[in-house]
C-alpha cells in the first residue's frame, strides 16, 4: 500500500498535464479534454516519480557487476512479477516477453508460433491492423463476420469452425474492439478453441486497462494461450510491449532478432541460444519502460479495476444519453443502455453531412478537445460499420495511390479513461452542439495529401509550449 492511497475519486489529481492550457482559434486558451485514450493513455504522476527516481540507479542490466547494474536487473525482473499478479498467473507456467510494443508481441508470436502446413487461422472482421496483418504472412486467414452493430458473429464463428474443422490452428481475437468498444467473450472463445484443439490468441490492448483478465492456468478450458498488450494504453507511455505465452511455446526454437543477450555461447560457426524470455529479448530492453509500466500497473491494482469499469460504465451511459440528444448524430456500435456493461468507454460517430476531419478538427481548434478520427487502424472493420461498398473500397484505394486522401470514409471516436469526468463530456457536447448547428467560428481548409482540415488564421509556435 502506498502512503497516499491511490483512489478513484482523486485519481485525476495524479494524471500528468491534465491542467495544461492550449490555444484556441480566437486566441484564447483552455485546459486540454484528452479523450483519445484507446490511442494512448497519459502518465500517471507516480509513474513519473517512480521512473525519476529509478534514473539515478540505471544502468544496463544482466552480466555487470556493478551494482547499478544489480539494482536495475532486479526492478526489471520484478516488473515481469507484477505483469504476473496483474494477470493471475503463474510464472512457472508461463513467459512475459518484454518488446517494443504490442504490435512486436504480436509479430513475434505470429513469426515463432508453429503451425501445420494445412493450418488455418481465425480472425473476425473487428481486428486491430496489428492483429490482422502479422498473421497474414504465414497462413491463410479466416475472417469470422461481425453483425451490423459490429459485435461478433456468433452463427457465421460456428460455421467457420466447422467448415475448417481440425484445420484450425489458431484463433486470434481482440479482447474489446477500439472502434466500437464491443467486448467478445474471450473466455467462451477459449474453450471453443480448446474444443478443436486450437489455441487462442488475445489482443489484449484495449481490454487490458479497463477489465480485469484472469489468463487461467494451462489446462483449464478457459486458458488463454497467448495475450499481447501495449503499456502506452495503460498509463505508462514509456514504450513497451509485452507478450504473455504459455512456457513451453518458445522452448525450442530460434528467436526471430538475434543479437546481444539472446545466447549463452557463440563460436565462429554457430551459436547456442540462452533461456527464454533473455533470447527472445534481444539487445538492450528498454528498462525503464518495463519499470513504469509495473509501477502503473500497482497504482491500477490498487485503486481496483472493479472501480475502473464501473466509473467508465457511467461516463459512457452518460455521453450516449446526451449525444442522443443532438440531432444529426449517427452511432457505430450499440447505443443500447442495457449494453452498456458489455461494452467499453468506445464511442465513434458521426455528424450527418459532414467530414469526420472537419468535425475533430473542430473539437481541437475550437474546444480544445482532442479526440480521433478516420478508421483507427481498423479499415475493414470501419468499412463494414459505414457500410463502403467494393466498388467504392476500389475508388478510394485508386484516389488514395494518387495521394488524395480527402475523401477517406471514418468516424469520430471519442475514449474514457479512469480519471475523465461528466464535466468534460458536457464539455464535448456543448462543442457538438455548435458543430451540428453550423455555428462554429472558423473557416476551415481541407488539405487533400493529408486529409486534414486547417482552419484558417491559427498560428502556434510549438517552442512556446515545449522545447527539447
Amino acid at each position: 500500500m502506498s502512503e497516499t492511497p491511490y483512489r478513484l475519486d482523486t485519481i485525476a489529481s495524479q494524471v500528468v498535464g491534465l491542467e495544461r492550457e492550449v490555444p484556441l482559434l480566437d486566441g484564447s486558451k483552455t485546459r486540454y479534454i484528452y479523450l483519445d485514450n484507446s490511442a494512448s493513455t497519459p502518465t500517471l504522476k507516480p509513474v513519473l516519480q517512480s521512473l525519476n527516481s529509478f534514473m539515478e540507479w540505471y544502468s544496463n542490466i544482466h552480466r555487470g557487476t556493478g551494482f547499478k547494474s544489480l539494482i536495475s536487473t532486479h526492478y526489471f525482473e520484478k516488473s515481469r512479477e507484477i505483469v504476473a499478479d496483474f494477470f493471475n498467473i503463474d510464472a512457472r507456467d508461463h513467459l512475459i516477453i518484454f518488446g517494443k510494443n504490442g504490435t512486436e508481441a504480436i509479430n513475434k508470436l505470429a513469426h515463432r508460433i508453429p503451425l501445420p502446413e494445412d493450418g488455418v487461422i481465425l480472425l473476425t472482421k473487428m481486428e486491430h491492423h496489428s492483429n490482422d496483418l502479422p498473421w497474414r504472412v504465414r497462413r491463410p486467414v479466416i475472417h469470422v463476420d461481425v453483425d451490423n452493430q459490429g459485435r461478433l458473429d456468433w452463427q457465421d464463428f460456428e460455421k467457420k469452425l466447422d467448415e475448417y474443422k481440425e484445420r484450425v490452428a489458431l484463433i486470434a481475437v481482440t479482447g474489446a474492439s477500439n472502434v466500437t468498444g464491443y467486448i467478445n467473450d474471450i473466455y467462451r472463445i477459449a474453450e471453443v478453441a480448446h474444443r478443436h484443439n486450437a489455441k487462442i490468441m488475445v489482443d489484449a490492448a484495449q481490454l487490458a486497462p479497463h477489465r480485469t483478465i484472469d489468463i487461467k492456468a494451462p489446462g483449464h478450458p478457459q486458458h488463454l494461450d497467448f495475450l499481447a498488450f501495449s503499456a502506452h494504453k495503460i498509463y505508462a507511455p514509456f514504450g513497451l510491449g509485452v507478450l504473455i505465452t504459455d512456457r513451453d511455446m518458445f522452448k525450442e526454437g530460434d528467436p526471430d532478432i538475434v543479437g546481444g543477450g539472446t545466447v549463452d555461447l557463440v563460436s565462429e560457426d554457430h551459436a547456442y541460444w540462452t533461456d527464454a524470455p533473455e533470447k527472445e529479448e534481444a539487445g538492450t530492453p528498454n528498462v525503464a519502460g518495463a519499470i513504469a509500466l509495473a509501477k502503473a500497473l500497482k497504482v491500477i491494482m490498487e485503486i481496483g479495476m472493479d472501480n475502473i469499469a464501473r466509473h467508465e460504465a457511467d461516463l459512457t451511459r452518460y455521453a450516449l444519453q446526451k449525444l442522443k440528444e443532438i440531432p444529426g448524430i449517427i452511432f457505430y456500435g450499440s447505443v443500447r443502455e442495457e449494453e452498456v456493461e458489455k461494452r467499453l468507454g468506445v464511442i465513434s460517430f458521426n455528424v450527418k453531412d459532414m467530414p469526420h476531419a472537419l468535425i475533430g478538427a473542430i473539437l481541437n481548434y475550437e474546444g480544445g478537445i482532442g479526440v480521433r478520427n478516420g478508421c483507427f487502424c481498423a479499415h475493414p472493420y470501419v468499412k463494414c460499420l459505414l457500410g463502403v461498398t467494393v466498388e467504392e473500397t476500389k475508388i478510394l484505394e485508386a484516389r488514395i495511390l494518387m495521394r488524395d486522401r480527402s475523401s477517406i470514409p471514418g468516424a469520430v471516436r471519442m475514449s474514457f479513461g479512469m480519471y475523465n469526468t461528466r464535466e468534460e463530456i458536457d464539455k464535448m457536447v456543448d462543442v457538438l452542439k455548435l458543430i451540428t448547428e453550423k455555428k462554429y467560428k472558423g473557416t476551415y481548409r481541407l488539405m487533400t495529401e493529408t486529409g486534414e482540415y486547417v482552419p484558417d488564421g491559427f498560428k502556434v509556435n510549438f517552442a512556446d509550449y515545449y522545447q527539447i
